[in-house]
C-alpha cells in the first residue's frame, strides 16, 4: 500500500485521510459492520480534503455514489483514502476509497467500499461561499 503525498492541496494525488478499526458496538446482527457506520466514515474522510482546500468549513451537499464491494468485519484496520475530482466555485466532489486490511498473521488487503461526495464551502451562518483560492 502506498501513500501519495500531494504536490498541490488539490493535485488529484490519492492522500490517506482517516485510519480506523471497527468495533463490536459497530456490528449488526449479521456480526458484519453497519453500512451506516461504514458510510459515516466515508462522509468523515471525504470532507477533509475539502475543509482543507477551502480553508473552513464544509457541509455534505451530495453523495453521488456508494458502492460496497465487500462486508467489513470487527476488527478490519480501515485506511480511507480520497481524491479531489473536482474544485467548483463553492463546491469540492472527492472520491473516497476505502481498504481494509485483514487477518495479520496472513495479512491481506481488500477495497471493501469505494463513494464519491460534494461537499460546499459554508460560513458561519451555514451559507455557501467561494471555495479559497
Amino acid at each position: 500500500m502506498t501513500e501519495n503525498a500531494p504536490s498541490t492541496p488539490h493535485g488529484g494525488d490519492r492522500q490517506l485521510v482517516l485510519r480506523v478499526m471497527p468495533m463490536p458496538a459497530d456490528a449488526n446482527a449479521n456480526g458484519d459492520i453497519f453500512g451506516g457506520w461504514i458510510m459515516a466514515q466515508v462522509d468523515i474522510a471525504g470532507s477533509v480534503l475539502p475543509a482543507r482546500i477551502s480553508r473552513g468549513r464544509v457541509a455534505t451537499v451530495a453523495v453521488n455514489e456508494f458502492v460496497f464491494k465487500q462486508p467489513v468485519s470487527i476488527g478490519d484496520l480501515l485506511s480511507f483514502y480520497a481524491t479531489v475530482t473536482r474544485v467548483g466555485r463553492t463546491s469540492v466532489t472527492v472520491h473516497v476509497e476505502v481498504m481494509a486490511e485483514r487477518d495479520p498473521e496472513n495479512l491481506h488487503v481488500v477495497k471493501v467500499t469505494e463513494a464519491n461526495l460534494t461537499y460546499v464551502a459554508i460560513d458561519r451562518e451555514g451559507k455557501s461561499r467561494l471555495v479559497a483560492p
